[in-house]
């Protein structure tokens, strides 16, 4: 049965109708402490000075806000998943799931009477206007093909804690700076995600390609060349030669993903890859590679890194 919009509508307004008494809960117990106003995707965006109750709907959001030591009250699930990351769990604990990136939960997000949400450019207007009735809503002005340290630093922005941001991105990119000179120059890596439909080669202007480039190491050359999009069109085995390089580092999601790639590894045309001939493939976890944002997933990529690249 589809849904009519009479009952589209009813379930709007009986959103706005829980968020109205919330609101209005949290606005009398609030002090009169000073705001601060931050340029957002949106325009500007008035924040209480210190944040205490902070949803994240963006994986990086999330990873940085724990990186600061502070522990969210709601947060989404990572891609293929019902819960976070799992490079992040321990430090997430029991954090309250409010839906996904893309489809937020509003009345799970009104449970938790966020003073703060951090957000993404992938969720809709509409849904933007209704938590923005709630907390003051933060998207930033960076998009997630940006340069992540300043998305990082702009969500850290909205917590007051654009400081210690930066000390930890410093830190990190002084750690990149020492592996880049320990790895062999003119080296390519090609980073796969292989899907149930089969595999994907990512952009190296995501996150992990970000990366990558930083530590000097080389991406095929389509990765180059795909835009603003995250990834390919899924490549058939006839075109996996476009992804070829000398390591070839392949993530997946779910368990399907992984049958496909068992599949795969057992034909011809991925044996001739030279990666594969010359056994410099290695597997990767595919939430923290092909999902994965912030400064902790930065560090445990430069785990990776070292570990695959310098000690096999």
């Amino acid at each position: 049965m589809s849904i009519t919009s009479t009952q589209r509508r009813s379930g709007v307004l009986r959103t706005f109708s829980i968020a109205a008494v919330l609101l209005a809960s949290l606005c009398t117990g609030l002090s009169h402490a000073q705001t601060r106003t931050l340029d957002t995707a949106k325009g500007p965006v008035k924040i209480e000075s210190t944040p205490q109750r902070v949803v994240t709907l963006d994986e990086g959001a999330l990873d940085l806000v724990l990186a600061l030591g502070i522990q969210p009250v709601g947060t989404v699930a990572t891609r293929g998943a019902e819960g976070v990351s799992e490079y992040l769990k321990d430090k997430a604990g029991a954090v309250t799931i409010v839906g996904s990136t893309r489809e937020p939960n509003l009345e799970a997000i009104l449970r938790t009477k966020p003073d703060l949400i951090l957000a993404s450019e992938f969720i809709s207007d509409q849904t933007y206007a209704l938590l923005s009735r709630v907390a003051p809503t933060v998207i930033p002005r960076t998009s997630s093909m940006s340069d992540w340290r300043e998305r990082a630093r702009e969500y850290a922005s909205a917590m007051d804690k654009a400081e210690q941001a930066d000390q930890l991105i410093a830190r990190f990119d002084e750690r990149a700076a020492s592996l880049a000179q320990r790895l062999p120059e003119a080296l390519s890596v090609s980073l796969l995600r292989w899907n149930p439909q089969g595999p994907i080669l990512m952009s190296n202007k995501v996150f992990a390609g970000q990366i990558l480039r930083q530590l000097g190491l080389e991406t095929p050359e389509l990765a180059g060349q795909l835009g603003n999009k995250p990834h390919s069109d899924t490549l058939s085995l006839e075109n996996l030669s476009r992804a070829d390089a000398d390591w070839l580092l392949v993530a997946t999601l779910n368990p399907q993903g992984e049958e496909t790639l068992q599949q795969a590894s057992r034909q011809p045309a991925f044996t001739r890859l030279e990666a594969v001939k010359n056994g410099q493939m290695a597997t990767v976890d595919g939430q923290l590679w092909s999902s994965g944002s912030g400064v902790i997933a930065a560090e445990r990529l430069l785990d990776d890194v070292e570990r695959i690249l310098l000690t096999q």
